[in-house]
């Protein structure tokens, strides 16, 4: 099903007013200066949709950076002492508003890992079946962004619920499945209309093309993985490289963690914590082996896993929606684009 309706700014506050009264809302705040991020609001004129793009992605809403997972106690005169509880979470209905469609699209891609038919991680199955993802078509596409190139786009309906459109004097509201509509069907003042009424067609167009094609990652999937794993140009890539992982910690698609133990007195909890493919610790073994113990093979590992790995693996597309974050947060300037066409032209050797 595909529904547009309209409904003019001057009614938007109390339209997410309406959704607070129903559900959980997180939507984009501003942070400083200078980044928004998304975050519970507790008054409608919190949201702020007149944004680029969040500094990270809401993938943290999903599979927090640090999650508390299990708790026990140590206490010798407590008969429960030693048996792991479940932490308490909260999975109640929420709206996540103003996703833009490149992080939504990475929700998909993420499912890959804790979603599958043969693994099921219980939270981030339960926090995507009770959130509502409303999402916001990207009319000013960043200098750094390349979705087109990703196969997806700055009006992308993928994953989203329900897709909204600037049109000026209010916003389109692309309703794409019965969870969008139910939730839209608790606020007010919408209009059905029809797509050839509204200037929509000529701005995703215009979008579009501000974003052009950086590389193609089909040209990737069809080489031969040794020819581009051998390549001795990841010498040349690597080598500005500082292993911060700054580039896999703003990744709306990275998924990797730890998982630890804390103790402090008689009281204990297990937490999953975020971690990087590029910190040398990532892949070191009980026996004190590591298979990735220098950055040439860090760096690699991390262009190969989005770009060919998971390609050839799910006969898909790359583990990456082209949302140019790790390029505005690399400090050194290390850009996937750049890696991208190198690999897909050269099997990664330097262009002349």
């Amino acid at each position: 099903m595909s529904d547009i309706y309209y409904n003019a700014k001057e009614n938007f506050t109390g339209v997410i007013e309406q959704l607070m009264g129903r559900y959980r809302v997180y939507a984009p705040v501003k942070e400083g200066c200078h980044h928004h991020g998304f975050a519970p609001i507790e008054k409608a004129e919190a949201a702020d949709l007149g944004f680029n793009n969040t500094r990270l992605s809401p993938k943290g809403l999903f599979h927090p950076q640090a999650e508390r997972m299990f708790e026990y106690s140590l206490a010798k005169d407590d008969p429960q002492a030693g048996i792991v509880k479940e932490a308490q979470k909260d999975f109640s209905p929420r709206v996540l508003l103003g996703v833009r469609p490149c992080d939504a699209k990475a929700f998909d891609l993420d499912d890959s890992n804790f979603n599958t038919e043969t693994i099921k991680d219980p939270w981030w199955v339960r926090r995507r079946e009770t959130t509502t993802m409303i999402g916001l078509a990207c009319d000013s596409p960043c200098s750094t962004c390349f979705c087109t190139s990703m196969g997806s786009g700055p009006y992308d309906t993928a994953g989203l619920d329900v897709l909204l459109v600037d049109a000026g004097e209010g916003y389109a509201a692309e309703v794409l499945n019965e969870k969008g509509k139910n939730t839209l069907a608790v606020t007010s003042g919408w209009t059905p209309v029809t797509s050839a009424i509204l200037p929509l067609t000529h701005k995703k167009k215009a979008s579009e093309q501000s974003i052009g094609i950086a590389f193609d990652p089909a040209a990737i999937a069809k080489k031969q993985m040794l020819e581009i794993y051998n390549s001795p140009a990841w010498e040349e890539v690597q080598f500005a490289c500082i292993n911060c992982g700054a580039c896999t910690f703003v990744c709306p698609t990275c998924w990797c963690f730890d998982i630890q133990d804390e103790v402090c007195g008689d009281k204990g909890e297990r937490l999953r914590l975020w971690d990087s493919c590029m910190f040398p610790l990532f892949t070191l073994h009980g026996s004190g082996h590591n298979p990735r113990s220098n950055k040439t093979q860090r760096v690699r590992q991390r262009f190969m896993h989005k770009l060919k790995y998971y390609q050839d693996k799910y006969n898909s597309g790359p583990a990456c929606v082209g949302c140019g974050r790790c390029v505005q947060a690399c400090p050194v300037n290390i850009d996937i684009r750049q890696v991208g066409r190198q690999m897909a032209s050269q099997g990664c050797s330097q262009p002349a």
